[in-house]
Order: structure tokens, then C-alpha cells, then sequence
């Protein structure tokens, strides 16, 4: 299969799209443009002609919000790149707004923390509220809620919330725009890699160099990550550059623009997308080298008699991570027993969990489908 068979192959039958604008895109040097908005919002109602639902994760709040401010630069502090947040996303909004209201559609604010999108009741109350939008016509504009996160639960960039927002959403596919026209081949601008496989992130990685644009924070190393968590995901994600002229209409009519990142040929079940993404684990159990084998190669589930210890302190339903001996990590998964519990039934059959607990809950301490395997 080609280069333009394989696009069309992946992207001709969107029907939900996920777009990421960087904020190198609409907002270089610090100056939201409304030339940008323009041209996003013209390909957008384009888009919805054909009868394709999106939703927009839209970075450029620090980026709009830093020179009110009175600084000549994005600022390097917390409280400062806060400010600038709670100074630029009305003005971002009002962008959005004004060039998406020339063409008849109306834009919503939905601002997000990681720690809303890591409760599981939350989450799937953002897919509710999201979908309720999308059925009735109106963008989200979703970025991260700058003005309060604090490093414990912040995304880290607005490339990994587009990630989770495709999975929110069950996107068909994700596009990510950039000042960057692509993953480039040793990186050399002048030549853009077309296609990666979902499995090929050591090699993608070898191609990354570590730059970014002046007022964005993410740069390649976070476009490749959260372009090959998605894939991995089953959702084919495309990074292109955000100033070629009609660049989402041309992606998505199949054109070669850009690096599409091929899905696995199996979509990741919704439970497992959010375990091994959004959801952040409270703690650890550490398993030894039999349980792991067992857990990476045959997605099976955690017993106590693979349970070596027990770090942290989490009751039942609790999300956790999954050590092997040597601590690395190997999956993430949700606990039918306390960390107590699991201490004391830890290494043991589970045939014996009743006499030593006092109660029986499940033969597993981590169940396969309450279990994904990173």
C-alpha cells in the first residue's frame, strides 16, 4: 500500500476528529493572529459540512496572556505562567469566537486538570458533556486548566490532552499542528518521514531533536509521545504543520502532509485506553518475576501469589501501578482489595484469602480487564 492509499485507507472515514493547534500556530511571539484563526476557522466549517464532528484542543492562553502582563517572553515560574493563563484565555476565547462566528458556529470553553480526566466518574462525565456539544453543533475549544493546576496534576502539555481528549471523545482520528511540518528524518527539515508504525517508537525517537518553538512547551519528544500513545490506541494521528494553507482538508482528503502515525489494527477497549492513560495510579504493587512474564505476555491476571510487597497506602477500587522486581513499570490496573489486604494476602494461594482476610472478594488482586499492560 502507498504512501496516499494508506492515508486514505485511515482518514477516509472520519467522522469525530480531534485538531491540537500549538501555540506557535495562532499565537507566534506572543500576538494572537487573526489571519490563523481565520484559516483554522474556514477549513472547521469546511469540515462540518461533510458532516465530520470535531472538537479543538487549542494551546495559546500563556502564550496570548505573557506581553499584557508586561513581560517580553513567556515567563519560567508557575505562578507566573498562571497569570498569563487566567490573562490569556479570555482573549484566546474571544479569537476563537470572533473568527469561528463569521461562520455561523458557536465555540465552547471546556477547560480540563489531569486530575479530572484521572477519576473515572469525571471522565466519563467530560465525554458526556462534550458529546452533548458536538451532537448540538458547537466546538469545544479544550485546553488545560492553567489557572489552577499545579505540577501534581497538570498534563505536562497540551500534545498528551489531545491524546486523552481523542480517547474522551472516541475520535476517529487526532491531528496535531505545529510550527513543525512533520517528524523530521534525522532532523532535517527538508525531509518529513511520511508513515510510522504504532510499534516503531525507538526508532521515531531517534529522529527526535530536542527543540521547541519560543512560546510553545511541548517541541517533537511530546507530539511523538502522544502520537504513539493514540496510535497505540487504535486512532490514527497525523502531525502536520499548522501554517500550510488548507492543511486539515487536505489531510483528511487523503494528501501526503505531514507524519501519520498508523494505528494498531485493534482498537484498544475504552476501559484499558483510560488505564493506561488518564488514569494516575495512587500507589504501587511490586510482583515478581513470574507474575510479570505472565503479566506482559499473556495479559493475565495479577493473583496475591505473584504480590511481593506493597508500596503506598490505597483502599479497594484504587487505580495502582504494577512494578516487576526491578521496579520498572509494567502496567496499571484498579484493585479489588485495600493496600492492607493485599499486604497480608501477598504471596499467597488464593484459595487462601478467605481464612486470612476474613472475607472473599475475587480470586485476583487485579483483575485482566481491569488491568492494561504499558
Amino acid at each position: 500500500m502507498d504512501d496516499a492509499a494508506r492515508r486514505h485507507h485511515h482518514l477516509g472515514g472520519v467522522k469525530r476528529l480531534i485538531v491540537k493547534i500549538g501555540s506557535a500556530v495562532i499565537a507566534p511571539d506572543g500576538v494572537p493572529s487573526p489571519m490563523a484563526f481565520a484559516a483554522l476557522a474556514g477549513q472547521y466549517a469546511a469540515i462540518r459540512r461533510r458532516g465530520i464532528a470535531l472538537a479543538v484542543v487549542s494551546s495559546g492562553a500563556v502564550a496570548s496572556g505573557f506581553r499584557p502582563l508586561g513581560f517580553d517572553r513567556p515567563p519560567a515560574t508557575m505562578a507566573l505562567k498562571q497569570a498569563a493563563a487566567a490573562v490569556g484565555q479570555p482573549l484566546l476565547m474571544q479569537s476563537w469566537s470572533t473568527a469561528l462566528g463569521s461562520h455561523g458556529v458557536t465555540a465552547a470553553q471546556v477547560l480540563f486538570t489531569a486530575e479530572d480526566l484521572s477519576d473515572r466518574a469525571r471522565y466519563l462525565n467530560a465525554r458526556r458533556t462534550m458529546a452533548e456539544l458536538l451532537d448540538r453543533g458547537v466546538l469545544p475549544i479544550i485546553n488545560e486548566n492553567d489557572t489552577v493546576s499545579y505540577e501534581e496534576i497538570r498534563f505536562g502539555d497540551n500534545d498528551m490532552l489531545s491524546a486523552l481528549a481523542a480517547d474522551v471523545l472516541s475520535a476517529d482520528a487526532l491531528i496535531i499542528l505545529s510550527k513543525a511540518t512533520g517528524l523530521y528524518a534525522d532532523g532535517d527539515s527538508s525531509r518529513v518521514i511520511s508513515t510510522i508504525a504504532s510499534d516503531a517508537e525507538d526508532m521515531a525517537a531517534s529522529h527526535v531533536r530536542d527543540e521547541r518553538s519560543s512560546v510553545g512547551t511541548g517541541g517533537m519528544a511530546s507530539k511523538l509521545a502522544a502520537s504513539m500513545m493514540s496510535a497505540r490506541w487504535g486512532i490514527p494521528t497525523v502531525v502536520a504543520g499548522g501554517h500550510v494553507p488548507d492543511v486539515l482538508t487536505r489531510v483528511l482528503a487523503g494528501e501526503v502532509l505531514g507524519t501519520l502515525f498508523t494505528p494498531s489494527k485493534e482498537r484498544m477497549a475504552a476501559r484499558h485506553r483510560w488505564l493506561s492513560g488518564a488514569a494516575r495510579p495512587k500507589a504501587s504493587i511490586v510482583v515478581d518475576a513470574g507474575a510479570a512474564r505472565a503479566l506482559r505476555e499473556r495479559h493475565a491476571s495479577l493473583l496475591p501469589s505473584g504480590v511481593t510487597s506493597v508500596e503506598g497506602v490505597f483502599d479497594r477500587g484504587a487505580v495502582v501501578m504494577v512494578r516487576d522486581p526491578s521496579g520498572d513499570a509494567i502496567a496499571k490496573g484498579l484493585t479489588l482489595y485495600s493496600s492492607e489486604e493485599i499486604s497480608r494476602i501477598a504471596g499467597r494461594r488464593s484459595d487462601q484469602i478467605e481464612s486470612i482476610l476474613g472475607c472473599w472478594l475475587s480470586e485476583e488482586v487485579i483483575h485482566r480487564d481491569d488491568l492494561a499492560v504499558l
